[in-house]
């Protein structure tokens, strides 16, 4: 007879890798991507020199700045900045014009780029649609200067538009010149503006969209205005809410270019808004630089507060509506 044998298998012992084998495999990953890292180089460089490194000087609205003390040599002021801004007569008349301007682009800038994509998208005939979306992108890369050149051509006092009032009915309007205008030209011109690039996003998104969906609502009866808000629209949906959070973080940010080539002394009580107040103040004025800093920092803390707010609602209403 043979022997017994014994078939239990003598047991392994599973050693941990070692640190240097975690950095070997970690750089073995990470080496077929260098050249991704290096086209990634000069954006990050960017970004770290001219937006985050610029962020130290913020402490200066918490201190009594001079030239000669530097940034880190100044005296301490605490929040004495900001109570004399809120303090500040022109306070509330500024912060009402600048909410008053970036409520009216959100409630008409917004939606105006999802409608013109959606208009687009509904185009059948291809070469029409490429023509209407580059006409479109054009005015993004014209500057403030020439839009407010053309705007003085068409809507000043001897503007053609003025002209073609006059002859019909008797009087012309100072839509550059008046109060009771300005919003609208200031909302109307960004809105022509930036019209066609804001909706490239969009129609991009609009790509994404299952024509079989659309197929089948078709084949059960739905028109196309049912077929756009039924099926379009929803699946578009997270995109939609993702800019919308991402509109509110510049929603105190109303354009300075803007406001500074259309401001007069005429329609200086509804123009002036919060980034030109701080142009005001902290470079036409002497020795102001704590002070402007400190309106700028007010503005930026209250635009994260709105972002993330609107953010957290995005969340609860869609999940993948939200950026984090």
């Amino acid at each position: 007879m043979k022997p017994a044998t014994n078939h239990a298998m003598p047991q392994k012992l599973i050693r941990e890798p070692t640190a240097a084998a975690k950095r070997h495999k970690t750089w073995n990953r990470m080496k077929r991507f260098i050249p991704l890292y290096l086209l990634f180089l000069p954006v990050l460089a960017y970004y770290a020199i001219f937006h985050y490194a610029p962020m130290t000087g913020v402490v200066i609205a918490f201190k009594h700045y001079t030239f000669m003390d530097g940034i880190f040599g100044s005296r301490w002021a605490g929040l004495a900045h900001f109570r004399r801004f809120i303090e500040n007569g022109d306070f509330w008349v500024i912060f009402r014009n600048t909410l008053l301007l970036a409520f009216y682009r959100i409630l008409l800038g917004f939606p105006a780029p999802i409608l013109f994509a959606l208009l687009v998208h509904e185009m059948r005939f291809t070469k029409w649609k490429r023509f209407f979306q580059t006409v479109s992108y054009l005015p993004h890369f014209v500057s403030w200067v020439v839009v407010y050149a053309l705007l003085y051509n068409f809507f000043s006092e001897s503007g053609l538009i003025n002209l073609l009032l006059k002859s019909s009915v008797g009087h012309t309007f100072e839509f550059l010149s008046s109060t009771e205008y300005y919003r609208m030209m200031f909302v109307g011109s960004a809105i022509w503006k930036e019209i066609g690039w804001s909706a490239i996003i969009f129609l991009a998104a609009l790509t994404r969209v299952d024509p079989d969906m659309i197929e089948a609502s078709a084949i059960d009866g739905a028109n196309r205005w049912q077929r756009l808000w039924h099926v379009t629209l929803p699946s578009i949906r997270s995109v939609i809410s993702i800019m919308f959070v991402l509109s509110l973080g510049g929603i105190l940010s109303v354009s300075f270019e803007q406001t500074l080539v259309m401001i007069n002394p005429q329609v200086a009580p509804v123009a002036e808004v919060i980034d030109y107040y701080v142009y005001r103040i902290g470079l036409l004025n002497t020795n102001n630089y704590s002070y402007a800093t400190a309106v700028g920092l007010f503005r930026s803390a209250i635009a994260l507060v709105l972002v993330l707010v609107a953010n957290y609602v995005s969340k609860k209403i869609d999940e993948e509506g939200a950026i984090w």
